[in-house]
């Protein structure tokens, strides 16, 4: 808008500064005519010059002699742009020759031209600097108690998750170290709850930890036996398998994986602690594992098909009623594209879900460099 406004203002200054001069060509080219129009016809030649090209027209505006290089004319206008030349238009009292209007034309000079949008440019560049300086300013100020409150909820998330660890860890080392022999068997189910309930909320525990600190943590990769992995895994969530009645059938070969032992023990967890929950009473979990891959298929709720794109979506569950926050699938993702992992996920609604855990070709230092 500003800009718009400069240019035409600095358009009207220049055909002011041309005004002037084409009034005196003008009024020079009607000496010219009023001695040729005395003298004719022992006289007939049009006046010319090197300066400026000219025509004239009659009452009627119709054209009685021109030099004119555009004869694009405009009878309503005192001075205006035709192309790359300039008209001024005379009207004459004295009809000499005939004539009514007088044309001036010159070349139209755009050095004013460049040198205005230069300066625009200049100038634009200066504002949006001024601009840019002041909207950081204040968008660091407007946003500065959004930011404290952000901070401050991530400094209670953390604090939190942290204290929940000695309580927890606690809860399950004793509930361990119970001997079961000399409990009633009304006090082993309440201690397989207490069980239940604590490791459920150690699972928890694990994923907001990793979620809030895991991007700040360094990688120590090793070489990882994934068997062994998975079969300690399922050990440690039999206690919730079997508060279901769910049945668990591995078929386990021998598979190493040059990871991180905590990121990948995030995977599996999440994978059968999934395939747990939306599992069905009573159901199946089928664990396979392979030199290059390992899947784990449910016989869950399942989901439909245009569900399957999102589920690795953070907050994303896959009904109301199950599961936690949905970040577990999202750590997984995060995690197996950073060790270039290709995970299919496959589910039939009613019928369950299975992940296939694809590893690296060559199954070896995965991680990107």
């Amino acid at each position: 808008m500003l800009s718009t406004f400069y240019y035409t203002s600095q358009e009207n200054l220049m055909f002011a500064e041309q005004r002037t001069q084409l009034s005196i060509y003008a009024n020079d080219h009607v000496k010219h005519l009023k001695s040729l129009h005395h003298y004719f016809p022992n006289r007939d030649k049009y006046p010319r010059s090197d300066e400026y090209k000219s025509a004239i027209y009659d009452i009627e505006r119709i054209k009685i002699f021109s030099t004119l290089e555009n004869n694009h004319v405009n009878f309503d206008k005192e001075i205006y742009r035709v192309g790359s030349k300039i008209h001024f238009v005379k009207y004459l009292n004295d009809y000499y020759l005939g004539a009514t209007y007088l044309f001036i034309e010159i070349d139209e000079d755009r050095q004013w031209h460049i040198d205005t949008i230069l300066r625009i440019m200049g100038f634009g560049t200066i504002g949006l600097l001024i601009l840019a300086i002041f909207g950081h300013f204040f968008v660091r100020l407007f946003l500065k108690p959004m930011k404290a409150s952000v901070d401050l909820l991530d400094n209670f998330i953390k604090d939190t998750t942290h204290e929940l660890n000695t309580p927890i860890s606690a809860i399950l080392a004793n509930v361990e170290m119970m001997d079961r022999t000399k409990m009633l068997e009304k006090n082993i189910k309440r201690i397989d709850r207490i069980n239940i309930a604590a490791k459920t909320i150690s699972h928890l525990y694990q994923d907001l930890t990793f979620l809030s600190l895991g991007h700040n943590r360094t990688s120590n990769d090793e070489w990882i036996d994934i068997k062994a992995l998975i079969i300690d895994r399922v050990e440690y969530f039999s206690v919730l398998s079997n508060s279901k009645h769910i049945t668990c059938n591995l078929d386990l070969e021998n598979s190493k994986l040059f990871i991180d032992p905590v990121k990948i023990a995030r995977v599996i967890d999440n994978l059968i602690s999934n395939a747990i929950k939306y599992n069905r009473r009573k159901g199946t979990i089928k664990i396979v594992l392979r030199e290059n891959y390992f899947s784990i298929k449910d016989t869950g709720i399942g989901m439909k098909s245009n569900e399957i794109n999102a589920i690795f979506e953070r907050y994303s569950r896959f009904n109301s009623t199950e599961g936690g926050f949905g970040i577990g699938l999202n750590i997984v993702k995060s995690i197996a594209d950073e060790y270039n992992i290709h995970i299919v996920a496959s589910s039939t609604l009613g019928e369950g879900t299975e992940f296939k855990v694809n590893f690296p070709k060559g199954n070896s230092n995965a991680k990107n460099s």
